[in-house]
Parts: structure tokens; sequence; C-alpha cells
């Protein structure tokens, strides 16, 4: 089932971020880049050993930092994955670090001209981070990348359950 809400240039859905066919997907990845579990796992499960191959060569990501792949047996052009903060109860820089993820996120998107993209709950499965605030921040901070790069038309936010869905849409009426 594919629940969807729309506002402006931003799209929620809850829907498996690997079949969207779209100029970008975000990797909600590890430090490694390696591959994991959830998100990550799929995406890496998805685009096949070409994209471990090309990650190998980039030598992980330091939390909040994005970098870019091809997106490889992906409908998707390219793969920016980024390593969101592990919530250890909001006083270690979780929020600076989260904005950080999308401020980068979107830096390569303008960079490289991507027009489409789709964006996991960064930070909100196996790290912790409340649905809530995560959402807050991801929303906030796409909406002012809108604002600033007129070729991007679309921002799909893909959320793995309702309550994350929910945590969006509240974000996004606020």
């Amino acid at each position: 089932m594919v629940t969807e809400m729309s506002k402006g240039i931003i799209t929620l859905l809850e829907v498996d971020i690997t079949t969207l066919d779209v100029d970008a997907i975000v990797n909600a990845a590890n430090n490694s880049l390696l591959g994991g579990g959830g998100v990550d796992g799929a995406i890496h499960r998805a685009a096949g050993s070409g994209l471990l191959e090309e990650c190998r060569i980039l030598h992980g990501c330091p939390t909040g930092e994005a970098k870019i792949t091809g997106g490889h047996n992906l409908a998707a052009r390219y793969v920016i994955h980024t390593v969101g903060p592990v919530w250890q109860g909001g006083n270690h820089r979780e929020a600076e670090l989260l904005r950080k993820c999308y401020t980068n996120i979107f830096q390569l998107v303008e960079k490289h001209r991507i027009r489409t993209i789709a964006i996991p709950a960064i930070s909100t499965g196996v790290y912790g981070y409340p649905k809530k605030k995560a959402a807050e921040i991801a929303v906030k901070e796409s909406l002012k990348a809108a604002q600033r790069l007129p070729e991007l038309q679309k921002i799909i936010f893909t959320c793995f359950n309702k309550d994350s869905l929910q945590a969006y849409e509240k974000a996004l009426h606020a």
C-alpha cells in the first residue's frame, strides 16, 4: 500500500525508497558506507555490488556529511549517502548534526543539478532519533533548500511506517 500526501514541492510517501524513479535517493548510511540494516541495507541490495565497490573508494563518511555515488541498478541516477546522528538524549549536538546532513545533501543536489530527490527519515530507525524532532528538521531544511534551488522540482520524504508518516505530516503543516 502506498500512502501519499503532497504540499507544494514536498510529497510524503509510505513506500520503499529503492523503487522510486527520481534523480537521486538519499541513503541513511552508517559511517563505513559499506551497507548495514534498514534503508541502508535495502539500498545496497537493490543497487547491486557496483554500489558497494564505489562506496569502498569513498573511505567512509563522517556524521553530518554527505557523499554521492551512481545509482547502479536503481532507477535513481544517484545515491546521496549521509550519516545521521545517533540519538543520545538531545544534548550531544544531534540536532546540529542532523541539520548538517540536510545542508550537505542539498549542496550535492545543487552541484549535480538534481531536480527530484527521495529522502528517508534519517536517523529515526536504529539510531533512535525521535520521529517528530527529525521530521521538523527535515521539513524546515528542505523548504529552505527549495526556496534557494529553483531547479529542484520535487522532494519526496519516504516514510517506513504510519508513525513516521504522521510525524512528517504534522511537521509539514506546522
